[in-house]
């Protein structure tokens, strides 16, 4: 352990005017760390996954974020042009450099988007990064950082659009996090939670979309 990891528990051990855990609450908290054991979780995050999918879309809508669905990957380009067009955005978008993302024919639609693929920075109005997973009970989206999708993607841009594949849609919180456990290798370095546009009510309880994030969030749900 480091030094300064070792001062900073020594100063929480005081403050609780407390000192270290006991062996066999040692023991209980590492058995915990090490199994992740599930808090109670609500019935409807307990569905079939075909109803998980259609309360993600209710929930995330509820939040006013927009869903846009379509049944092939290949597909995304031409969705999100369409929606682009549209609402009058610009086409100049900056995208993740995700690999799937960056398979597919971005040149194919008429008239063709203008892609960048980099982090965001301040003035991009529209970005498009994929998803890791969706989370149904509460219509949330998990976003993972990493030299594949920034997060500045998810955080700078007046329009954000997230490419979510139906079959990464989970029941619960806890689903979501299993799920990237299982994956392997190092926890990300950051990850999102995204429900919705950004949103405040802080200043005379009235509500502000696109008080610390995007005004809007645009999800293209690809599959059933």
């Amino acid at each position: 352990m480091s030094e300064g990891k070792r001062q900073i528990l020594e100063t929480l051990r005081r403050n609780l005017k407390r000192g270290e855990l006991s062996g066999e609450q040692k023991a209980e908290l590492e058995r915990r760390l090490m199994e992740h054991p599930r808090s109670i979780v609500p019935a409807r995050g307990q569905l079939p996954h075909s109803q998980q999918v259609e309360l993600f879309i209710k929930m995330a809508e509820e939040a006013a974020a927009e869903v846009q669905r379509v049944v092939a990957f290949e597909e995304v380009p031409r969705a999100i042009a369409s929606y682009i067009e549209a609402e009058g955005l610009p086409r100049e978008v900056v995208m993740a450099p995700h690999e799937a993302l960056r398979a597919l024919a971005w040149d194919s639609t008429q008239p063709p988007l203008k892609i960048e693929q980099r982090r965001a920075e301040n003035g991009d109005k529209v970005t498009i990064t994929p998803a890791f997973a969706g989370i149904a009970e509460t219509g949330t989206l998990m976003l993972l950082s990493g030299p594949h999708s920034p997060t500045t993607l998810n955080l700078l841009p007046d329009v954000h659009i997230v490419v979510l594949e139906a079959v990464k849609i989970v029941g619960c919180y806890e689903e979501a996090w299993q799920k990237l456990r299982d994956r392997g290798g190092q926890i990300p370095r950051t990850v999102n939670m995204i429900t919705g546009p950004s949103r405040s009510a802080d200043i005379e309880q009235k509500l502000q979309l696109g008080a610390h994030g995007p005004i809007r969030l645009h999800i293209v749900l690809v599959g059933d």
